[in-house]
């Protein structure tokens, strides 16, 4: 994780504020702990639970995403996930393992998923696990930089990943973002092709098929499930950028990017959303007011106080 705050007095205790947040997260969200959550949704036979407002924060995010995106984006993609190898966290997954027979099968889609947010209960049909990896990281970090933001009174700025959230008054030239390929690669250039990118308010979200990638015989595979094959999407994007009103509604249309390939840049356009799309062969396309040219210094990104998510439902 990564926090920055304006007010240096603050960060002492904004740290262990962000800390104890993201182990509530955890426990609540996570697929690779025995104890969590949503690990118990496994084992309740469909039957109607009730959830921590966590949690129920947490689902009614991906829930958004899935609605937003028309179903690219869909928490219903557990079981896909797990079948392919990801099945623990990344850091014990075996990199190269051995063949998985790979059958084209639909996700069982997020319309199946029983939730009231009034009454905080979830019914989950059996057979179906739910993976919130493409949205909770990114709401997480919104939650917790406005949070942090009301409690200091100081410019926040939560990064989770490739997930970024910005909240109260910003620095004087706002918040300097460099956006790049993967620097962690063994022999990776950090000085490669990048931009810069200054915003004020909202998010920024990033995701790519590098970071979280794994062969099983001569296929090689990546975490951004397309739910309706049930495999590793099929994209020619290796990462795709995004800048939104908020971290999660970026995030959500960065997953959506991948899933939807070459029909992305065209989607990204009408939503009004401005983006970065890295091709596999270091190609680079531009949406909206995404700076073109690779080490160019940035636009800068505002949404007015109180203002909604920067795009609606295609």
């Amino acid at each position: 994780m990564r926090l920055a705050v304006t007010d240096s007095a603050a960060l002492s205790e904004a740290r262990q504020f962000l800390t104890e947040w993201l182990a509530t997260v955890d426990v609540a969200c996570s697929r690779f702990r025995d104890d969590s959550e949503i690990a118990t949704l496994d084992h309740s036979a469909g039957r109607e639970m009730p959830i921590s407002a966590v949690l129920a924060e947490a689902v009614a995010a991906a829930l958004r995403g899935a609605e937003l995106s028309g179903g690219d984006v869909d928490p219903t993609v557990g079981s896909a996930l797990a079948g392919l190898g990801y099945d623990r966290d990344f850091d014990l997954v075996q990199h190269d393992g051995s063949p998985v027979k790979l059958v084209v099968r639909p996700v069982p889609g997020w319309r199946r998923i029983a939730f009231d947010a009034e009454r905080r209960t979830l019914a989950v049909p059996p057979g179906i696990r739910l993976d919130l990896g493409a949205t909770a990281k990114a709401w997480a970090a919104d939650r917790a930089a406005a949070d942090l933001a009301a409690r200091f009174g100081c410019g926040v700025l939560v990064g989770l990943g490739g997930d970024l959230a910005v909240a109260g008054t910003a620095p004087a030239d706002g918040w300097t973002i460099r956006v790049q390929d993967r620097t962690d690669e063994p022999g990776a250039d950090p000085d490669a092709q990048h931009v810069s990118i200054l915003i004020r308010d909202g998010g920024l979200a990033t995701s790519g098929t590098a970071a979280r990638r794994w062969t099983r015989g001569a296929r090689t595979l990546h975490h951004i499930i397309n739910p309706h094959t049930g495999l590793s999407a099929r994209t020619p994007w290796r990462t795709v950028s995004v800048t939104a009103a908020t971290c999660l509604d970026a995030n959500i249309a960065s997953t959506a990017a991948i899933v939807r390939g070459t029909r992305a840049p065209a989607w990204l356009a009408e939503c009004g959303l401005d983006a970065r799309l890295l091709a596999e062969d270091g190609t680079v396309c531009t949406v909206g007011r995404w700076p073109a040219a690779p080490g160019s210094t940035g636009f800068s990104y505002t949404i007015g106080p109180g203002e909604e998510s920067s795009w609606t439902l295609r």
